[in-house]
Formats: structure tokens, sequence, C-alpha cells
């Protein structure tokens, strides 16, 4: 029934400093935040794809799977600018499953916190190294954020912790682009009301010390769907959601009203084949209404080499081991698709 105390472990800071970004990849970095802000901004017309598998289990695959989606980046990057999906940290509804390479960076043996920790930046440093890609990962934890501050170009709050108030203050620190999920039972003012915090500034208690922050204004919404009260899902993608989603900020003064639609989970209702028509409907949307044109910033897709998912043990090469994901063929498909549609 007690906390049983295993070892402290070292700082962000000290983290860091052990394994430092290099400086010809900190620059890669500052370009490409300054890249995707711009979408957010409205100074770039740019489409985005957050694009990647559900969780990032290893490291071989997912660096596999990011060096076949710069050669796609590369052929439309005049249009399409993708944000890969390292996502490190996995929420668990009963708290029971594989936790993500954080917790475990080997999903068949016993949770290593200083091994994950030190797993998951390098993964991402190398990402960077062998690719140029910055990535997206979600903030499960408030408390470890400054652990990969200085290599993530997106940050995710989920739809289980958009309502909490550690995360709504921590992402008003931030100084990249950070979407907060509609919660599950999809309440669309619990999501605007995430990004009002989270776009103001606070004073509060942060890893020990009292901080201060000014706001995120790059703070935005993500559309995933919900379930209902029975346990079924219900899609928020379709044009009158949209439609929606635009009257609500026009009722806020908030700062580059912007959503991102996760074409999978609650929307798709976990049929992964279902984000290649869901893409193409939200495209649609766009096309009948400037409004929803200049708010959709961008997509949310889960995929990665094989499609479909696995048990953990199963040691299929590149296929997720937590939900389906579209395989590599549907992805490039669906990437060139939406680069002649934008």
């Amino acid at each position: 029934m007690s906390f049983e105390f295993i070892r402290r472990l070292p700082t962000p800071e000290e983290i860091k400093e052990q394994y430092p970004v290099p400086e010809k990849i900190a620059k890669i970095k500052e370009m490409r935040d300054r890249e995707i802000a711009d979408v957010f901004t409205g100074k770039s017309d740019k489409f985005l794809m957050i694009i990647g598998p559900c969780s990032a289990d290893n490291e071989e695959a997912v660096l596999d799977y990011l060096e076949r989606l710069a050669k796609v980046q590369e052929k439309i990057k005049d249009k399409i600018l993708i944000i890969p999906r390292i996502y490190t940290n996995k929420p668990r509804t009963t708290g029971e499953g594989y936790k993500g390479m954080l917790h475990q960076p080997d999903p068949e043996k016993a949770p290593d916190m200083l091994a994950g920790l030190l797993a998951i930046r390098h993964m991402h440093i190398h990402a960077m190294e062998a690719t140029g890609f910055t990535a997206a990962d979600e903030m499960l934890y408030p408390d470890n954020y400054l652990y990969l501050s200085d290599v993530l170009s997106y940050v995710a709050v989920g739809a289980r912790s958009v309502e909490d108030q550690q995360h709504r203050l921590t992402v008003s620190g931030m100084e990249v682009p950070c979407g907060m999920k509609n919660p599950t039972s999809g309440t669309l003012s619990v999501m605007m009301n995430s990004v009002v915090a989270a776009q103001s500034g606070h004073t509060f208690l942060y890893r020990g010390w009292e901080v201060k922050t000014n706001g995120n204004p790059l703070a935005h919404t993500i559309l995933r769907g919900s379930q209902n009260k029975n346990g079924h899902t219900m899609p928020n993608y379709h044009y009158e959601d949209l439609q929606l989603l635009v009257e609500l900020y026009g009722e806020r003064e908030l700062k580059n009203p912007a959503v991102i639609v996760d074409t999978n989970h609650s929307n798709s209702g976990k049929k992964f084949k279902e984000q290649l028509r869901i893409a193409k409907d939200v495209l649609h949307s766009c096309s009948c209404s400037s409004d929803i044109k200049n708010m959709v910033k961008g997509l949310m897709v889960e995929s990665y080499i094989e499609e479909g998912n696995q048990k953990i043990g199963e040691h299929i090469y590149g296929k997720s081991i937590t939900d389906p994901c579209l395989g590599w063929a549907d992805t490039e498909e669906l990437l060139y698709d939406i680069a002649d549609r934008v």
C-alpha cells in the first residue's frame, strides 16, 4: 500500500548534459520549429501530416519507417510538412499493458525507467541525425516533458489528460505547438477551455520550482472522436463538427485558431483502414468552406511498416504492438494523394 522508492533518477538537465543534441541538429530543429509554427500562424499554407506508429517500441523499425517517410517528404515538400510520431509514452485506460518505451525499452522485460529515459532520448536524436525530422510525442506525464523538450517539435495532450490542470499549465510554458485533444466524453467545451488555459500565462509549481509562464500561442485543438455512455464510438471529423468548431473558436479570443484531425481512435472506431477515407472526407470539407480550410492545419494518422497490430512477443518487424496502424503501402499512397488535393 506504500511507495517503494527504487532510485533517484537524473534530472532533465543532467540527462541533457550527458546526451546533448549536436549543434548541427539543434539548428535543424530551430528551422523545423519555425516552419511548423508558420503553419499554425497562417504564414505558411503547407498541410501538416503528423504520422507514425501508435507507439515507438523498436528503434530499428522506427528509423526504417522514418527513412521511408523522408524520401516521400522530399517529393511533396512544397505542399506537405511531415511531423513523424515517435510516441514513447502510452496511456492505458485500465493502467494495464505496455506503457511505452519510457517504461520498458524492451517490451518483454521488466520496467526500467532510467534505461527508458536514455533509450527515448537516443532514439529521438538518432532520428534527427538520420532523417532531419524532428518529431511529435504525447505528453502523458508533465514532469517528464523537459527530458525531451530540446528534441520535440510537436506535443499532444491526450483525451484522458486534457482536463488536468498540470498538463494545461505545462503547455503554457512550451515554445512548440501543442494539440489538446477533446476528452473521451467528446465535450468540446473541455477542449476549448484547455486551449484557453494553455494560451494564458501562469505561475505554478513544477518539478519542485515556482515557475512563471507567458502562455503558448501555438496551443490548439485536436478532434479525435468520443464515446457515448454505452461505449459506442462517436466520430467528430464531419463537416458539421468542423463548422461547429469554427463557431466555438469565434466565440473566444484565442490566438491562431487551428485544429488537427485525428483520423484514428474514436473517429475511426480503431478500424485503421478507415483512416484513408476519413482523411479524404476532411479534405472535402476543407474544399467546401474557406473557414474550415483556414482552421484545419493537418491530420494525425497512425501508420507503420506492416499494417494492423500484433501481440508482444510475436516479433513481426515494423508492426504495432499497441493499436492497429496503416501499412507502408497505404501510407505512401495516402501522402501522395493528400499532396494532390491540398
